[in-house]
């Protein structure tokens, strides 16, 4: 099993980090049933407004993290089947506010090496994560057991400040099959693009920007790139959002400075709620139990191990084989976007549950020919029958003579009724017209040597082709 591997069996075992419950010096000085202002006043979900001291208003968008639905994110897999709401927590239901100074007090105390300050932003972002967001962040607490080990490796192997795993709060709320608005997908919300060049395969059957493991360490070496470029936090996490040629544009206007909160003007709306949504998200992780908000409680998950394929397999014939419901492998192996294991093309991983490796192993070959016809049938073309096989001209004279006096032998050896005949074994994945390419003959033949009446063959299967 490799380290990545290795990585998420013992993910799906760990417990949740010891959160930080600082105990305040300074006092409460209201309970109420919701934060400030922001959490009572209508404005739209999408949208931070910032009172400015001229009377003006600046509106700041919301990360779309901070907008998906609990309804919806509950209904994940992990969420139905491992969390559940902690019925024994009886803290009431209120949001207490504190003086300004607890929270800049409680954002000084948090044990990491980015810049984590207070400001107006920054206790916007947090009033919407303890006031409307509170059941939401109760969900990302639970969840946390499942991803932020994986996180946390990632970033320790490319020397990232470890605060840095709460990223996927604000871009997806610890979502794997999260999309935005402008197609970024998965925990760490990556582009295409973006995805391609860590080293992340997008195709029309597999999007690994949805694994949690290959995309945390694809993520992990993106923010390590941006900081050899920008030299500062802050600016990584706003070039993670807005793009590094932005954030260079907007140092420029700003005169040259490389501070986040001197060229925050000259962002935009989204960047810059951008960073202080972050420290919001840092914020709240660990200080969730002073704003009364219950975690949901985590089952211990299944732990899982990987295998590697070599031929294509549908989620159907190995669910029905071994017993395996398909809503489990979807959740473990949510890169596969069609329910197929592209195997054939490219030799890649399968995620199981520990209890099913030997079952897999054991009934590999049951599981490949279950209902492969149907379920393939993707990999099936219509051919023409008695296209002959186009061959490249051959330049060489003399290989040209040969092959033409070893043709005739064969011939000659054929009509005489000696050399018998040859067979091979269909591979996954394998259509008529390219066993005849292959072998030099036609689909013709094929079908007439083997009496085969329609276009479907089976893998593994023995087939003549002379």
């Amino acid at each position: 099993m490799n380290k990545r591997n290795t990585i998420l069996s013992i993910a799906f075992l760990l417990g949740s980090l010891a959160p930080l419950h600082a105990q305040d010096d300074v006092t409460v000085t209201t309970d109420v049933t919701t934060t400030t202002t922001e959490a009572t006043n209508n404005y739209d979900d999408e949208e931070i407004v910032i009172d400015k001291d001229n009377g003006d208003e600046e509106i700041i968008e919301v990360p779309e993290g901070m907008l998906l639905e609990l309804d919806s994110l509950v209904q994940q897999y992990n969420a139905k089947t491992y969390l559940m709401a902690d019925t024994s927590c009886h803290m009431r239901d209120v949001n207490p506010v504190y003086d300004v100074e607890v929270y800049k007090d409680r954002l000084k105390r948090l044990p990491t090496a980015m810049e984590m300050p207070w400001n107006e932003v920054v206790q916007k972002f947090i009033d919407r994560y303890s006031g409307r967001l509170r059941r939401s962040v109760g969900y990302m607490l639970g969840a946390s057991n499942f991803y932020m080990p994986i996180f946390e490796q990632a970033l320790e192997v490319y020397g990232i400040p470890l605060e840095l795993k709460y990223l996927p709060i604000i871009e997806s709320a610890l979502n794997p099959n999260a999309v935005s608005r402008v197609g970024a997908t998965g925990l760490w919300q990556f582009m295409v693009a973006t995805g391609k060049r860590y080293g992340l395969r997008v195709t029309t059957m597999i999007d690994e920007r949805r694994d949690a493991v290959k995309s945390s360490y694809a993520a992990a070496h993106y923010l390590s790139d941006l900081y050899k470029i920008f030299g500062d936090w802050n600016l990584v996490i706003a070039a993670y959002n807005y793009g590094p040629e932005n954030i260079n544009k907007a140092i420029r206007r700003a005169g040259g400075v490389r501070d986040y909160w001197q060229i925050y003007p000259y962002l935009p709306n989204e960047t810059r709620g951008y960073v202080p949504a972050f420290i919001a998200a840092n914020y709240i992780m660990n200080y969730y139990c002073e704003h009364n908000i219950c975690p949901m409680l985590t089952k211990l998950p299944v732990q899982t191990d990987t295998i590697m394929l070599y031929r294509d397999v549908h989620f159907e014939q190995i669910s029905n084989v071994i017993g395996i419901s398909k809503e489990q492998l979807r959740s473990l192996n949510p890169q596969y976007r069609r329910d197929v294991v592209t195997g054939y093309s490219e030799p890649t991983d399968l995620r199981l549950p520990v209890e099913y490796i030997n079952a897999f192993i054991e009934n590999e070959d049951s599981i490949y020919a279950y209902n492969v016809d149907q379920l393939m049938k993707r990999q099936e073309v219509a051919v023409n029958d008695e296209a002959p096989i186009y061959r490249a001209p051959v330049v060489d004279r003399s290989a040209r003579r040969s092959a033409a006096r070893s043709s005739r032998k064969a011939k000659a050896k054929r009509s005489r009724g000696g050399g018998g005949g040859k067979n091979v074994t269909i591979r996954n994945g394998d259509s008529l017209s390219e066993i005849a390419k292959r072998n030099h003959t036609t689909v013709a033949k094929l079908k007439k040597l083997n009496n085969i009446k329609g276009n479907s063959i089976r893998a593994g299967k023995k087939l003549r082709v002379k």
